[in-house]
């Protein structure tokens, strides 16, 4: 009998991140060269030298590398970020457990 597949990704937000990065470098908005060298910075700067596992620490590393490089580019000015994750937590914390979350567009 064969073991259940592990999943690739702990979270579906590391999924999520990790297709948009890839759909914007297939886009044209940057080179994936370009990206692992921004990332490997990132993750230096953090002191996440060691072997990851793909959990929360890369992720945030992850993240924090496309919204920088999204503001540096304009296509996601920082303001304009800050205010969407603001947005974001507002309504997580609002929303019950169990249920989708939905941000208020006003």
């Amino acid at each position: 009998m064969s073991r259940p597949k592990e999943p690739a990704f702990a979270e579906p937000w590391h999924a999520q991140i990790f297709a948009l990065t890839v759909h914007l470098s297939e886009s044209g908005r940057f080179t994936w060269p370009g990206w692992a060298e921004r990332f490997g910075a990132t993750l230096a700067r953090h002191g996440l030298a060691r072997d990851l596992d793909g959990g929360d620490d890369y992720f945030i590393a992850w993240l924090e590398t496309l919204e920088t490089f999204m503001a540096e580019t304009g296509a996601a000015p920082a303001p304009e970020t800050a205010e969407v994750r603001a947005r974001w937590e507002a309504a997580y914390l609002a929303t019950p457990h169990g249920q989708p979350v939905h941000i208020d567009e006003t």
